[in-house]
């Protein structure tokens, strides 16, 4: 196990109640499962990482607190909710002895990693923020971690002085994977990433098979996104006022004229007869289930003019086609159970393209309603893709050095 506490005695007297409530909460929801986590997070003291904070806000299991930002504002390096920790370690699955690289540091997860892997292991905490590695440095000294390496290093080039690792786990969002990854990777080694798909981001943990990634497990999570030479951002396309497209796939090509006509005209409204549930499945489903799919967002404003409908508030998967626009809404319908879920289309095949998504949402009912039934690979170049289909029941995502592949089961 790590060193003992240094400044424990200094901590606050709610400090070890408010751990063990956090690791109950944890326990109730099902985030924790195992003993080695259940026993990592009772014995790293979190607020001490966030020494800003009161230990109330540290132990908040859904609580992500920003310790650096922008010139804008926005958070460049956030310590993750005890429960997004929680549930990345459970997938990572992290035995005694092991060599496990963390990539995006905070201190706080380094900590906890330097207990699962205890005194036989070896813990690299790698940043490309200078300030965040001195910040990480300086806690985990401070609060008996000191085993720990932290590095400054571009996530790009992972930290090859420490390979082969058992365990690579990724505290950033990631659009792409670099081929160091796998390379630095044991044979039988696992990467746990926060990866873009579309514009959504899963928790993915991999398991290296050869040359190639074989998802075993995916959760939904939001993090920062990867700085530096693996930097990546999505299109943003305004496609009128208060009315935007978030667009991945470089090859989706449409006229934004075109588009901005379509949503000012009539639409057609057709409902599916399938159940609304599950909605992060479903939105998965959506994004990979075609080829010729972008996520839109409208404002507040229009939404209660009735210009769209609620769904669209949030980033709501859309199929573009035709010159027109469809995306996924919903109704109350006792029937399927609370809600159904229907489709609004624009433009001048409003009805073909409805009826497209339609079939979408009822594929996915049918046969794909339930938690865990995508399987995600990922493909380096130089390994060969497998075709895609003529009416796809997944998805290729092209990425930067291979493929991720979508299928449904």
């Amino acid at each position: 196990m790590a060193a003992p506490i240094t400044t424990r005695g200094e901590e606050p007297q709610d400090a070890a109640a408010l751990r063990s409530a956090m690791v109950h909460a944890l326990r109730e929801r099902g985030a924790i499962v195992s003993e080695p986590v259940a026993a990592a997070m009772t014995a790293v003291p979190r607020h001490l990482f966030v020494p800003e904070r009161p230990p109330a806000e540290a132990y908040d299991a859904d609580n992500a607190l920003p310790v650096k930002h922008d010139a804008r504002g926005a958070a460049t390096s956030t310590v993750s909710a005890p429960c997004i920790h929680a549930t990345m370690l459970e997938q990572a699955g992290i035995e005694p002895g092991m060599r496990v690289l963390e990539i995006g540091s905070g201190g706080y997860n380094a900590a906890l990693l330097a207990e699962l892997v205890g005194d036989g292991g070896r813990v690299v905490s790698a940043d490309i923020d200078p300030d965040i590695v001195r910040r990480a440095r300086d806690l985990l000294e401070a609060t008996g971690y000191d085993r720990v390496e932290v590095v400054e290093a571009d996530a790009e080039h992972g930290v090859p002085d420490g390979a082969p690792y058992d365990r690579i786990i990724v505290t950033a969002g990631a659009w792409n994977i670099p081929p160091a990854w796998i390379r630095q990777l044991t044979e039988n080694g696992r990467l746990v990433v926060p990866l873009r798909l579309k514009g959504l981001t899963r928790v993915v943990a991999f398991d290296r098979v050869g040359e190639t990634l074989v998802g075993r497990d995916y959760r939904l999570a939001a993090f920062v996104p990867m700085q530096g030479a693996g930097a990546h951002s999505e299109r943003l396309v305004p496609l009128d006022e208060g009315v935007m497209l978030c667009v991945d796939d470089e090859a989706l090509k449409f006229d934004v004229e075109e588009l901005r006509a379509a949503l000012r005209g009539p639409r057609v409204e057709r409902w599916s007869g399938a159940a609304f549930d599950l909605p992060d499945e479903l939105e998965l489903f959506l994004m990979t289930g075609s080829p010729r799919t972008a996520l839109l967002h409208a404002d507040e404003k229009l939404i209660r003019q009735g210009r769209f409908a609620p769904s669209a508030a949030g980033w709501v998967p859309a199929l573009i086609a035709d010159g027109g626009i469809a995306y996924r809404v919903k109704r109350t319908n006792e029937e399927t159970g609370g809600f159904e879920t229907g489709v609004f289309a624009h433009g001048p095949a409003a009805e073909t393209l409805a009826e497209r998504y339609v079939e979408l949402l009822r594929r996915w009912a049918h046969r794909h309603r339930r938690h865990g039934a995508a399987r995600i690979r990922y493909l380096p170049g130089g390994v060969d893709a497998p075709a895609e289909a003529e009416e796809p029941s997944g998805g290729l995502i092209p990425k930067r050095h291979g493929v991720v592949e979508v299928t449904w089961s």
